[in-house]
């Protein structure tokens, strides 16, 4: 394997591992990082270079020959993974609510639009006669009771919750904060709690599948 071509299939195919390198072991962010090239390789040495900036990162021990390289470059990714306490999977993509956690989504947003305020559970009041309680008195009087314990802890409960997928899944994932994909889970765990979390579990599982199967 020529030096050549293992920089050729680097730039092309692996530049998010270029980008993890980058992180790990130069200290920079991944805006910083973005679109990361090899300019050079050599037995103890990557030359990376990143929006008009070059990086060196060390191969340690060096190697004795380039057929080692994509052991060693393969190495290299994991145990930049693990320097970020990264995930070996990235999360590149939001999925809404399916099945019943659909209905768990109305219901929490229901509850949003109706309890944000208790006068909303009083006759004569906009959600009151369009959202459907009037149509079950008892039952919007008994809301009315517990509103002012009701709604704080909802609130709080998603707001811990989001914090929660935000430190536990996104950052993980590699999932930037602030970024429109991250403010997508934000949004939708504030709303609906547990179930981002089932599916960002089932879009790890998905991509797993896909490296084993890739592996085979």
């Amino acid at each position: 394997m020529s030096k050549d071509f293992i920089i050729k299939h680097m730039n092309a195919d692996h530049g998010d591992s270029l980008e993890l390198y980058l992180q790990a072991f130069n200290n920079i962010s991944a805006r910083e990082a973005r679109k990361a090239q090899i300019e050079d390789l050599t037995l103890s040495n990557l030359i990376i270079q990143a929006n008009g900036t070059r990086y060196h990162v060390p191969i340690d021990p060096a190697m004795k020959d380039f057929t080692e390289a994509r052991g060693r470059l393969v190495a290299l990714h994991k145990e930049s993974l693990q320097r970020l306490g990264r995930s070996d999977v990235t999360l590149t993509e939001y999925r809404g609510p399916r099945g019943f956690q659909i209905v768990i989504f109305g219901l929490c947003l229901f509850t949003y639009v109706s309890c944000f305020q208790r006068s909303n559970l009083l006759p004569g009041s906009f959600v009151y006669e369009n959202l459907g309680y009037k149509f079950v008195p008892d039952f919007a009087h008994f809301v009315y009771n517990i509103q002012p314990f009701l709604f704080p802890a909802v609130v709080v409960i998603h707001i811990f919750e989001s914090v929660l997928l935000a430190v536990l899944k996104l950052k993980p994932h590699g999932v930037p904060v602030l970024s429109g994909l991250w403010c997508k889970w934000m949004a939708s765990c504030f709303v609906e709690g547990f179930g981002c979390f089932q599916r960002i579990a089932a879009i790890e599982k998905e991509e797993r599948a896909k490296k084993h199967g890739k592996r085979e």
